[in-house]
């Protein structure tokens, strides 16, 4: 096979993960799982793939692979290719853009002129291209991490969490604001190590105390263990161990992606609902706030938004451990979509027009019920191009996303304390309340 034929072969492999993240496959299940890991890596390394395409052209052209005439169809394959990934780039730019109209439209067009003077300086979008260029290992030095401590004991296992906050610092009168992190992964697989990272080291180094869990996974796990843990990691906070650490247990945000964003969001919406705290049924679960990222919100499918059956065995096999037609009411009570309520805590939710694993149209239906319904803010944002986990790690649209999450946070955070000041006592109420039992503790190697 000559050089030539070579290149173009190799063109056009390049030439098609490009594509798929211009247009990824929805359906069948299979195709549509390939499509994301294809594209969600394409999408957000569209420049190291570009440069990497670049080099790889020259390098052929140095070897002689456009001294015949399929060299040159490659090459014109490539620089199709290469038009391709710089739109993918200029789409990833619109996240800015997509952030403030949803921080406008959710919280107000004033939304900064609420804040306090020295907080708005801080409220800005910027990108640090380091970052964007070398996106691995995800850590700062203004963050300290304390590994594998223990918030609680079930299904014969201890349960433990990672704590970021920040290093070398005392936690104010109160504690720490706190963001908990609950990882997705499909509720089988996933772990505390490798999600919600970019967005924990920026509110740790920020003043805030990130918690990031580990919980009971399928198949060994039944629902509804998993929402069980993160309830119990919730109470944990609200605990004396948890305060040890710095937790303002008045202020809790909780935030994750995929099967992390559904769990956060039906912890949000569920709050002190015995059936997700066996044994510790007085704790206090309520929430300040929710940062969904591409969840699913309907395990009952009622509008008809999946695009296959692939979700739905999954939660038949693995996860429910029963079919939707066997148990209804389980299926429903599981599902965030069908908890809307006056009292739901604000919340900001995110999805990618491109996510081929979680449909957008469930996300819209969600937040239309949220805004009809509850009292409080309800902020939503979609990006265009943006397959599923498209903030896992440092990119372009990923640091302009938490820029954005970091002013909605902010902005939350502001809000609850300033009606704390103004209330008749002028201290913020506290929205903790004992609890049956304290899980253990005990901290890891940082």
């Amino acid at each position: 096979m000559s050089i030539a034929v070579v290149f173009l072969l190799v063109s056009l492999w390049g030439a098609a993960f490009t594509w798929n993240a211009l247009r990824p496959t929805f359906s069948p299940s299979r195709a549509a799982a390939v499509s994301f890991f294809a594209g969600w890596l394409t999408a957000e390394l569209a420049l190291h793939h570009l440069v990497f395409q670049i080099l790889a052209t020259l390098v052929f052209a140095g070897f002689g692979a456009l001294s015949a005439w399929p060299g040159w169809l490659g090459l014109a394959v490539s620089v199709v290719s290469w038009a391709g990934l710089v739109s993918i780039v200029a789409r990833a730019r619109e996240a800015e853009v997509v952030i403030e109209d949803a921080l406008a439209t959710g919280l107000g067009s004033a939304w900064r002129a609420a804040l306090p003077t020295e907080v708005r300086a801080s409220v800005r979008f910027g990108l640090d291209w380091r970052e964007v260029l070398l996106p691995f290992p995800m850590r700062n030095a203004a963050v300290e991490r304390l590994r594998n401590v223990r918030y609680g004991r079930a299904g014969g296992r201890w349960l433990e969490l990672d704590v970021y906050r920040p290093r070398d610092a005392t936690p104010p009168p109160g504690g720490w604001p706190v963001l908990l992190q609950v990882h997705g992964g499909a509720w089988v697989v996933g772990s505390k190590n490798e999600q919600g990272i970019p967005l924990m080291l920026r509110m740790a180094r920020s003043g805030w105390l990130c918690v990031s869990i580990d919980y009971r996974l399928s198949p060994a796990a039944t629902f509804p263990d998993h929402i069980v843990d993160v309830k119990r990691a919730i109470a944990w906070l609200r605990s004396e161990p948890g305060q040890r650490f710095g937790a303002n247990p008045d202020f809790i945000v909780i935030t994750g992606g995929s099967a992390g964003g559904h769990l956060s969001s039906l912890a949000a919406l569920s709050a002190n609902d015995p059936t997700y705290q066996p044994g510790f049924e007085d704790a206090d679960t309520q929430l300040q706030g929710c940062v969904p990222f591409y969840g699913v919100y309907d395990f009952t499918d009622s509008s008809g938004n999946w695009p296959h059956r692939g979700l739905a065995d999954l939660l038949e096999r693995w996860v429910m451990k029963a079919s939707l037609d066997e148990a209804p009411q389980l299926y429903r009570d599981a599902s965030p979509l069908h908890r809307d309520h006056t009292q739901a805590p604000p919340m900001f939710v995110l999805h990618g027009m491109q996510d081929t694993l979680a449909p957008i149209a469930e996300a819209r239906l969600f937040v239309a019920r949220l805004r009809a319904a509850s009292q409080n803010s309800v902020t939503y944002a979609e990006f265009p191009g943006a397959q599923h986990a498209w903030e896992i790690f440092p990119s372009i649209r990923a640091l302009l996303t938490v820029d954005g999450v970091q002013h909605w946070l902010v902005h939350a955070f502001e809000t609850w304390r300033q009606a704390g000041q103004v209330a008749e006592s002028g201290i913020p109420p506290s929205a903790g309340r004992p609890f049956a039992t304290e899980p253990s503790v005990e901290a890891g190697a940082a």
